[in-house]
Formats: C-alpha cells, sequence, structure tokens
C-alpha cells in the first residue's frame, strides 16, 4: 500500500505541469512501475474481460477475482453501479501485487441512464452543440456511476439501409460524420480527463465496417483505397485528430486481413499517417473470431494482433493464454508487449486512476447526478430536433389539443422501445410511451383512444427476435382481422388518427440485418385498413434505419419519422405532434423506393451513360424503378416554409488560396417560427480521377421568425476542394467547380466558379 501511495503522491505532483513536462512525468511514472512488472502482469494488463458473474458482496468469489489479484486484468466492461465497480478495483488495488487499477468500460452509446436518440436519429439534428451535449450529459451519468471508459463513438459511414447497425452511425456523409465524430469526443473527453465526470472516449469500429457486403453485419468489406480515404476513413480520422482515447478494431477483413490483425490500418494508417497515441482494444472476441477468418489458430491470430498494432483483448484472452509462448517462440517481441502495456497503464494515468482509483466512485454522485429532471429536459428538447417530418399534406400536422385522437399501433404503449437498441444502461420501467406522452399532452383538453390494432408481424418468431432485451411486445394471439377491426371501431370515432408503425427497437443495431426494409405487412394491412375510414391518418414511424416507405408516403397525408427518441420519446413526440416543437430535422441517409436500389446515396459518381429520365434503354437504370429516392439526403419539413434566393458568389474566377464567399438569402415564408439546415454541396466538375455528383461541404443551422430572411454565407478555401487522388496524395485540381446551396442534396440553387492554381 505505501508504494501504491507513493506512485499516487508522484501523480500529484504532476498535475499542474506544462502538457510537455506532464507527458514526461508520465513517462517517468510508466517507466519506473514497468520496471516492476514481470512478464504475465505485462500481459495481464492487455486483458479485457467482461464483468461476468461479479455481482455485489460476491466479487473476491468470482473466478475473475482470483485473475485481478495475480494481475492478469487490465479492466473490466459492462459492470453497473459504484458498489460493483468500488468492490472490484479494491480487489485491484488491495490485492494485487502492484495495485494495479482497473479500467471500466461500458457500452455508452447514446446516453446512460437518461437515453438520447439513436445516433443516427440524433444525426438528423444536423447541430453540433446539441451533439456534444447528450455526450457530455452521458459521460457525466456514466462517470458518476463508476465508468470511465466508453464504446463510443461509432463514426462508420453506411449506404446500405439493410445493415442493422446503421442506426448506430451517423449516416452516409464523411463531412457530417467527422463533424459529429469531434463533438461526441469533446463531449465525452471535456478538457481534462481527469475530471471525474469525464470518460475516455473509444472510436469505432476502426475500419470500414458499415460497407459489410449484403448489409450483413460482421461480413466482408472490400473497395478501393481511393473509396477508403475519401468517403470511409475522415471521421475516424477526424475524432483522432480529436484526441479520442482508444480506438476499437472492427469485424470485417479489409484487404483480404481482418482488421484485427491489419497492420496497414492499425499501424501504418492509425499511428504513422495520423499520429494516433492512443491505445487501440479488439471487439468483442475479435481477435478468437479470426481462426474462423481462416488465417490462423489463436495462438497464430494472437500474435498477428499484437505485431499488427492491437493492445487489448476483449473477451478472448487469448492474448493472456499465448503471447507467453509465442515470445518465447520469436512470433512477438518484448518491445510489443511492452509497447502495448504502456498504453494502457497510460491511459489509466491520464484518467486519474493512479492518483485515485476510487475517483468515479463517489455514491453521492450516483445519486444526484443520474437520471435528473434537467438531464432529462435536454433529452426531451433534443429528441423532438431528432425527428423528421417527412410528408404534411394539407397540413395535418400540427395536431389540436381537442376532440378525439385516435392512437394505434403496436409500438404505441411500448415504453420499453423507446430507447432503441444498445441503450444497455437504461431503466426501461423509466421512459415516456407514446400513449403516455400524448396523455400528458392534453390533458383533460382532448380525449386519446388507444388500440394496439396489430402485432408487430405475422410471425411470431420473429416478433420475437425483435423484442429481445426486455423489449418484447406481448403477443396478441386473437385473429388480425379482429385486432384490425379495434382499431377500425376506435377510429371511426375519432376526428385523428396517429399510428405508431414501423420498426421495433432491435429491429436495428447489432446482428439486426434485414433484406426486407418495409413496415412489417402485419403493419400495412392495419395502416390500409385506417386508411379506409376516411379520417386523417399522421404516421409516427418508428425506425432505425431507413426505410422503404414508398406506398406509405404516396397514401399516407402525413409522415413523422422520429427514429427512437431515448427516455422521453413519447413527450418528445407529443411536442411535435401538437406543434409545441416546430420539427427540423434533416435525413443523414436516403431512403430508397425498395431494397433493390441499396446501397444509395446521395454523392454517387455518373456513370459513362447517366440517366437522363427515366427510362432511357442503355442507361444506367433500371426496368422497374426510377433511380430516384423517395426521400434525399438533406431532407426534411417544418410546420412552416423556407425560399431560397440564387447563390451569389464573391467572384467567378480566383485564383490559389483566395477565399470564395458563397451566399443565399432564405427567407421564411410561412406564419410560424422555425429552424432551418442550410446545406453546401460542392462538384468538381473535371478530376484527374472521377469525383461525385455532389459533396458536402458545409451547413448552418438558423433560427428565422415568421417573415424573416437571413443572408447566410459559406466561406470556400482551397481546402474544401481537397480529395485523395489515384496516388492517395490529398490536394485540390484547378478547374470548373458547382456550387450549391440548398434544403437538401436535391434541391439547390447552383452557380459555377473556375479555379486556378
Amino acid at each position: 500500500m505505501k508504494r501504491f501511495l507513493r506512485l499516487a503522491l508522484l501523480v500529484c505532483l504532476t498535475a499542474s505541469l506544462p502538457a510537455a513536462a506532464q507527458d514526461a512525468k508520465m513517462k517517468a511514472f510508466v517507466d519506473a512501475l514497468m520496471k516492476k512488472m514481470t512478464l504475465t502482469e505485462k500481459i495481464g494488463q492487455l486483458n479485457l474481460p467482461g464483468a461476468g458473474d461479479i455481482t455485489t458482496g460476491q466479487a473476491g468469489n468470482s473466478d475473475i477475482a482470483k485473475k485481478i489479484a495475480d494481475g492478469q486484468v487490465g479492466g473490466l466492461f459492462n459492470i453497473k453501479s459504484v458498489a460493483k465497480i468500488k468492490e472490484v478495483q479494491r480487489l485491484a488495488v488491495e490485492k494485487s501485487r502492484l495495485k494495479i487499477p482497473l479500467i471500466f468500460g461500458m457500452d455508452v452509446i447514446h446516453g446512460y441512464e437518461t437515453v438520447f436518440p439513436i445516433p443516427l436519429g440524433l444525426s438528423c439534428s444536423w447541430d453540433m452543440d446539441l451533439v456534444e451535449k447528450s455526450a457530455r450529459i452521458a459521460a457525466t451519468e456514466a462517470s458518476a456511476d463508476g465508468i470511465n471508459w466508453t464504446f463510443s463513438p461509432m463514426v462508420d459511414i453506411a449506404r446500405d439501409a439493410r445493415w442493422g447497425r446503421i442506426a448506430e452511425g451517423n449516416g452516409e456523409d464523411p463531412y457530417l460524420g467527422s463533424q459529429i465524430a469531434r463533438a461526441m469526443v469533446k463531449g465525452y473527453q471535456g478538457d481534462d480527463l481527469k475530471k471525474n465526470n469525464t470518460i475516455m472516449a473509444c472510436v469505432k469500429h476502426y475500419a470500414m465496417y458499415g460497407a459489410a457486403e449484403a448489409g450483413r453485419d460482421y461480413n466482408t468489406t472490400d473497395m478501393s483505397h481511393q473509396r477508403m480515404y475519401n468517403d470511409y476513413l475522415p471521421p475516424y480520422k477526424a475524432a483522432a485528430d480529436a484526441g479520442a482515447g482508444s480506438f476499437m478494431a472492427s469485424f470485417n477483413e479489409v484487404d483480404g486481413v481482418p482488421a484485427t490483425a491489419n497492420k496497414w490500418l492499425m499501424t501504418d494508417v492509425l499511428r504513422k499517417q495520423w499520429g494516433f497515441k492512443g491505445f487501440v482494444v479488439t471487439d468483442y472476441t475479435g481477435i478468437n473470431e479470426m481462426v474462423a477468418h481462416g488465417i490462423g489458430d489463436l495462438k497464430e491470430v494472437t500474435a498477428r494482433a499484437l505485431n499488427a498494432g492491437i493492445d487489448m483483448d476483449m473477451v478472448g484472452e487469448g492474448m493472456l493464454t499465448t503471447l507467453q509462448q509465442s515470445l518465447k517462440e520469436g512470433k512477438v517481441t518484448m518491445a510489443q508487449i511492452d509497447k502495448s502495456c504502456r498504453l494502457i497503464l497510460e491511459a489509466k494515468y491520464k484518467l486519474g486512476l493512479f492518483e485515485d482509483p476510487y475517483r468515479y466512485c463517489d455514491e453521492n454522485r450516483a445519486k444526484t447526478d443520474v437520471f435528473t429532471a434537467g438531464n432529462r429536459a435536454v433529452a426531451r428538447s433534443v429528441a423532438a430536433q431528432s425527428f423528421v417530418l417527412l410528408k404534411n399534406q394539407g397540413n395535418v400536422l400540427p395536431l389540436k389539443k381537442t376532440g378525439t385522437i385516435a392512437l394505434v399501433g403496436p409500438l404505441a404503449d411500448t415504453k420499453e422501445n423507446m430507447p432503441g437498441t444498445w441503450s444497455v444502461a437504461a431503466d426501461f420501467s423509466k421512459p415516456i410511451s407514446v400513449l403516455q406522452g400524448l396523455k400528458d399532452a392534453v390533458g383533460d383538453k382532448a380525449k386519446i383512444v388507444y388500440a394496439k390494432g396489430s402485432n408487430l408481424d405475422y410471425d411470431a418468431a420473429f416478433e420475437e427476435r425483435a423484442g429481445m432485451f426486455g423489449k418484447a411486445f406481448g403477443r396478441d394471439n386473437r385473429p388480425a382481422a379482429e385486432i384490425i377491426q379495434e382499431a377500425v371501431n376506435i377510429a371511426n370515432q375519432s376526428d385523428v388518427i396517429v399510428a405508431a408503425l414501423g420498426e421495433s427497437a432491435e429491429m436495428s443495431g447489432e446482428s439486426s440485418s434485414r433484406s426486407n426494409i418495409e413496415i412489417p405487412q402485419a403493419q400495412k394491412d392495419l395502416l390500409a385498413a385506417l386508411l379506409k375510414t376516411g379520417k386523417p391518418v399522421v404516421l409516427v414511424l418508428f425506425a432505425g434505419r431507413p426505410m422503404a416507405i414508398k406506398a406509405e408516403n404516396e397514401n399516407v397525408p402525413a409522415i413523422l419519422n422520429v427514429w427512437f427518441g431515448g427516455s422521453e420519446a413519447g413527450s418528445a413526440i407529443a411536442d411535435v405532434l401538437f406543434g409545441d416543437v416546430n420539427p427540423s430535422g434533416k435525413l443523414t441517409t436516403t431512403f430508397p423506393q425498395n431494397v433493390g436500389q441499396v446501397p444509395m446515396y446521395y454523392a454517387h459518381k455518373n456513370t459513362g451513360r447517366p440517366l437522363g429520365t427515366w427510362f432511357e434503354k442503355f442507361r444506367s437504370n433500371y426496368l422497374d424503378v426510377s433511380n430516384d429516392p423517395v426521400y434525399p439526403f438533406g431532407y426534411g419539413l417544418s410546420y412552416t416554409s423556407f425560399s431560397y434566393s440564387d447563390v451569389k458568389l464573391s467572384s467567378t474566377n480566383l485564383k490559389g488560396q483566395q477565399t470564395l464567399k458563397a451566399s443565399v438569402t432564405v427567407t421564411n415564408t410561412g406564419n410560424r417560427d422555425g429552424k432551418e439546415v442550410v446545406q453546401l454541396y460542392i462538384r468538381d466538375v473535371v478530376g484527374s480521377v472521377t469525383r461525385p455528383v455532389k459533396e458536402l461541404k458545409g451547413f448552418q443551422k438558423i433560427d428565422l421568425k415568421a417573415g424573416e430572411s437571413k443572408t447566410v454565407t459559406f466561406d470556400i478555401t482551397p481546402n474544401d476542394l481537397k480529395f485523395y487522388n489515384y496516388d492517395l496524395k490529398y490536394d485540390w485540381e484547378a478547374g470548373e467547380f458547382q456550387i450549391m446551396i440548398g434544403a437538401n442534396s436535391r434541391d439547390v440553387k447552383t452557380a459555377s466558379v473556375n479555379w486556378s492554381k
């Protein structure tokens, strides 16, 4: 214990030193510690098991307790509560030889107990302050409960709606994804990781995981390096540049080598090109799974992972059980083991754990900082700003708080589904359902009548798979026609129908890929019956991905996409439905007409035979459907309307490093105050390699009062024109550029400029 106190004193004395001096002191501290460590203890730092069977009051008797005492564990993940974490940390700092504290991680993906919208939904706010604030609150709550490391943000670019984990990311665009990656890292880590209300970020899944073939989770990824650098790698780099403390390797292969053993990815790009200084952890059993990939047995793939640049082994224990033998056989070096051990110890140092291993175990904070009224109010506001109004024919919305409102659908009264996928810390007794939210909103001013109307799906086995992790629906086993008729009966007695339909929370997320991305047929049949009543119908669409809702768009007068809004979803939905909040969300993914169009994204390239108007023989199109999406990237309506002037350029001819000012005047032409996301796109008309038809290069979210106009100006420099060319050189090329500004990627005003070097 005296040794630990001396080490802690050394840490305390360095706290106020300049950065360079602190780095030197950290190095000295870690050097001194590592000189005392045995090979077993060094390898032990690389081992990250799950919490497993640990329960309060019995941690010392668990199987993992002996490994902790023997110095064979570097950290644990998905263990919750100050009491449990404090008990396990005590094993490390009082029972192990060198008293090295553990790091505690958790999947804090979109909030802790106060749950925010799923990341795909959050991205649709296009508001970086809100994004950062959500991460800041998540860090405050998680750290109050003992957590100091989160496996977030997920920054994978995803353009295939079949992939379930599209719900966890920020959509299809690398520019927007990069802005969100920076905001999330800043929100989690703050300006000082030693503060007990910050946590270390872990950027995932590195890399290209979102491009898995056929949209099937864990599947092969294969693409050119040019596409990697231009489209998929930017958000990872942005997170690294923002100072993220750790990265997580992806499951997929890259260039025929699983990412977990890919030295080019983990060392050449991440460390040498980008200068990343933190540590890299595998995903769950990522090392072991390389055996099934077919590149070696456990000892071989573990050695390959270490040699590639992997520092920590999640769950698999390949490092713990094979590295000593591989070292004897010369397949790994002591320098490599030392490097990884050092990086883990440095992370703990940066978190202040050597100074105080219990700094995240303040029981008072656990009582006062988690799921507070203030946090819930922010979550409610953020959720409302993430919703996207897709259609509002005849101004059906906003609803009046009068008369009788029929609320129908399997997602209307299922509070457990409101937080969405990957809400592992949520208390499912606390979220607000749509039914509760509407009742709270109208009070005694209007009557809310409810019927389930249908099961989630006709297939009971499918519904069971879609209701995992405490989110089951409670199946209605009556005949489908009887369930629908019950809903029709209440609808006929109502003034307006709100249909809460779509996906359940677990129809997206990990291992939740879908080959059919439409609303399940059971719900479609319900919707058709509701439309036949002749009453106005509002579709409240729950989704964890872009869905194929062409028919719904053609037949339903009003559609509000609410994703999965988190703890306060029901209240936020009521806020928007009744007009207390004017919707301002904009899509960050393209909505296809059908699954046959995916992968689908706005920043595509032209072929040599681009389509003019559908249908043209011997052009790049389909026989049965146009190339158009139902809703384009960047799309979203409001309860008011906005007009855009033509684009005004400060010059039409520029040279070198001059700055171009591009501006439009946006006017709120409606009778409500509202927010609009003004989007800037650029097209490089002629390049040494083919270039996309347009690329997002800027956006501004503005508030406009009814009748108000604002001029929005974007400063464009040659840095905004850069891309990775055939030789992977990052530069810009002289020529003609189209400058496009508008409300979404389709509806833009365009001007041209010539830029010479």
